[in-house]
């Protein structure tokens, strides 16, 4: 047994930690929990904890659902809202076959085998995201419109400000588990909130985004709220985003970074954009995996549509953040579709892959964009060369049922389950009747 798994029991005696929750997701990005006690967990850390695959969302079929969870003891934290004596602790788990090799639906080894074959070439793949997400006064309804907490907008602050306690709260308690959080203030929409979570490598981050949007709901519901992270819950108020800013890393030195090019962009960041732009339409399936992340997209504001980059064009889908002298740690590029209710693993990973391709094939950086994409009329944009992006869920499908990038990166198994869910989630949604035509054709149809 190493030294972190020392550390971790010597921690569960010390803090008097009586449960310990095995955390890991499923293909769709949704968080599993099973609780052990202390005693078990000499046996997990060796063997792993055994359960059903077949019941969880993309794992296994019946006659091959025997996994199991592994802990990663470098995951270790106490949960803050369960108290401190007894308390409760958590940690994210590797999910394995019974041979000990990794499960290929396990969307955390799908991260971490790009993010092996990025360190092969030399580098190291850091994020940072910026997530936005809404607060309601209770629980939604069926049938019922959401309320929101507030009538705030963007930076608003307001004496005894609802969304101010929360942040409050919500970043004590993510700082205690140890992620770290940069900004944090009230967004555009009622009741809209952005937490930025501080850069740390790509693996981390997914993990931290799970363990955020954990956070975010227990504190919600402790206050008497509900927090929602659905990219777009109302038709005239502002979609929610998490725009994340990339790097790569040889080594101490970023790759993205050279003085004197134009944007301080080295052509290894150039290539990089060029890589995202060329598989943007490919990778909108698991960036923006639900019917409503199209509304969000096609909803206008500063939710791209277009596939575009641009120097501090808020409308381009990638955005090359101005460069502060001195500071060339910090270069780096923001892709501004993903939304927050992907799955963090998934979504880095075929970024990275798309990215890395531009970088390995040497794609060419196509001309920056610096008006706003959506003023201009079709005919504009297309002599520009200005593709856009996927307009619907269905549109993602039927373009990344054909990406090999896509198909390699999540392997065979993920890949196939996760088509085939989102074909289901499609059709199950063109077959409904909406609010808008019932209140359109009834009275006159």
């Amino acid at each position: 047994m190493g030294k972190q798994e020392d550390f971790v029991l010597r921690v569960l005696e010390e803090r008097d930690v009586r449960f310990v929750r095995l955390w890991f997701t499923d293909v769709l990005g949704f968080l599993k929990s099973v609780a052990i006690a202390p005693a078990e967990l000499d046996s997990a850390f060796d063997e792993g904890i055994g359960f059903d695959g077949s019941a969880i969302e993309g794992f296994a079929r019946v006659q091959e659902s025997d996994m199991l969870a592994v802990p990663d003891p470098s995951t270790f934290q106490i949960l803050p809202w369960r108290g401190d004596s007894p308390s409760t602790a958590r940690m994210f788990c590797d999910i394995k076959m019974p041979d000990g090799s990794p499960s290929l639906a396990d969307p955390r080894h799908v991260l971490k085998r790009q993010l092996a074959k990025a360190a092969e070439k030399g580098y190291a793949f850091y994020t940072h995201p910026e997530i936005e997400f809404y607060l309601f006064k209770d629980s939604p309804e069926a049938g019922t419109m959401p309320v929101p907490v507030d009538r705030s907008g963007y930076f608003d602050h307001t004496p005894q400000n609802t969304g101010t306690d929360f942040r409050r709260q919500t970043i004590t308690m993510l700082e205690s588990m140890g992620i770290s959080v940069e900004f944090s203030h009230h967004e555009a929409g009622p009741g809209q909130q952005e937490i930025d979570l501080r850069y740390a490598d790509a693996l981390t981050t997914a993990d931290n985004i799970m363990t955020f949007r954990t956070v975010v709901r227990e504190v919600a519901l402790g206050q008497g709220m509900w927090a929602s992270f659905m990219p777009k819950p109302f038709t005239d108020q502002p979609g929610s985003g998490m725009h994340t800013h990339l790097s790569l890393f040889d080594g101490d030195r970023n790759a993205f970074y050279e003085e004197g090019a134009e944007h301080q962009l080295s052509e290894t960041g150039r290539r990089f954009i060029a890589g995202l732009m060329h598989h943007a339409a490919e990778i909108s399936a698991v960036t923006n995996q639900w019917v409503n992340s199209y509304k969000r997209l096609i909803g206008g504001g500063e939710a791209p549509q277009y596939v575009s980059w641009g120097h501090n064009n808020r409308s381009a889908m990638i955005r090359v953040p101005m460069y502060k002298p001195g500071k060339d740690q910090s270069a780096r590029i923001e892709i501004r579709t993903i939304d927050p209710s992907c799955n963090p693993y998934l979504a880095y990973a075929v970024i990275l892959a798309a990215g890395m391709k531009g970088v390995e094939e040497g794609y060419e950086l196509p001309a920056e964009s610096e008006t706003d994409l959506a003023r201009l009329s079709d005919k504009e944009r297309r002599a520009l060369g200005i593709k856009a992006l996927p307009r619907n869920l269905f549109e993602a499908i039927q373009v990344a049922e054909s990406s090999e990038l896509v198909a390699e990166t999540l392997g065979e198994h993920t890949f196939d389950f996760f088509l085939r869910n989102k074909r289901a989630e499609w059709d199950e949604y063109r077959t409904q009747v909406s609010a808008f035509e019932r209140d359109r054709m009834l009275p006159v149809i």
